[in-house]
């Protein structure tokens, strides 16, 4: 199975759903009209940024807006969408929800963002969530994880021992830890031997500075694509049978000692 994937590396207006839904919806046009484009992917709280404090006023609730959005865009354009991630109200709080929408407009998956980023107050204004990122795509297993996911290994291999082949990672990630955002996805594709498709966000709110720099990795832990810090489109073909034969080069799953751990 081999797919084109495009990572929509956009700004984010502040807390201003409206100019984003429209950006958005700009962006994919241009990644899938007139191109082989099978799975886009885009950054964490694309609706909203960072605007925590309003939330509750600004929030998607239940995601129906987000969800109606992917799944008209998905059948239009017949491509899988990873859709970021959105405040998400809910009953009982307001969750960081990746979205999961296939090409026939059906939602697939949701993942509430497990770890939450106190340096950034998610903790004060969001709620943990409680389930995997695994889904499947065109019978593939994959995963979705939401940026300070990736800083812990043993939430990743949860997955990519299940079978996961591809991490989908969608951040918003400040400019100042860059060097740590490169290193830590390129360890996470190494060590599970996985392809990383990690869509970070361009541009600056009221108190940070953000990176940019989305990446493609392959599961030899090369980077087979990589955006500058501005706003753009960057898609590279990834082919699922060198996962296979990466794992069986180096059969690190079937060598685990898990009970030691």
């Amino acid at each position: 199975m081999s797919w084109n994937v495009s990572i929509i590396q956009m700004d984010i207006v502040f807390g201003d759903p409206e100019q984003n839904f429209l950006a958005a919806e700009n962006w994919i046009k241009a990644a899938c009209e007139g191109k082989e484009t099978d799975i886009v992917i885009l950054p964490e709280l694309w609706t909203t940024g960072y605007d925590l404090t309003r939330l509750s006023e600004i929030g998607d609730s239940h995601a129906q807006k987000a969800i109606s959005f992917f799944q008209k865009l998905a059948k239009t354009y017949q491509v899988h969408i990873i859709g970021g991630s959105v405040a998400n109200k809910k009953d009982d709080g307001i969750y960081n929800t990746l979205l999961v929408i296939n090409k026939e407009g059906q939602l697939v998956h949701t993942y509430d963002k497990l770890h939450l980023f106190q340096l950034m107050d998610e903790h004060l204004y969001l709620k943990s969530g409680s389930t995997t990122g695994l889904f499947t795509l065109d019978d593939e297993i994959l995963a979705g994880m939401i940026c300070y996911d990736i800083r812990f290994p043993e939430w990743v291999r949860t997955h990519t021992s299940k079978g996961a082949k591809v991490l989908f990672v969608s951040a918003e990630w400040p400019l100042a830890r860059l060097v740590h955002w490169k290193a830590l996805l390129i360890a996470r594709a190494i060590e599970n031997q996985c392809y990383i498709v990690a869509c970070n966000r361009s541009g600056s709110d009221p108190k940070n500075e953000f990176a940019g720099h989305s990446l493609i990795i392959d599961p030899w832990g090369e980077v087979i694509g990589e955006a500058g810090e501005k706003q753009e489109i960057l898609t590279r073909t990834i082919d699922l049978a060198k996962v296979t034969e990466v794992r069986e080069m180096i059969p690190i799953f079937t060598d685990r000692k898990p009970e030691f751990y």
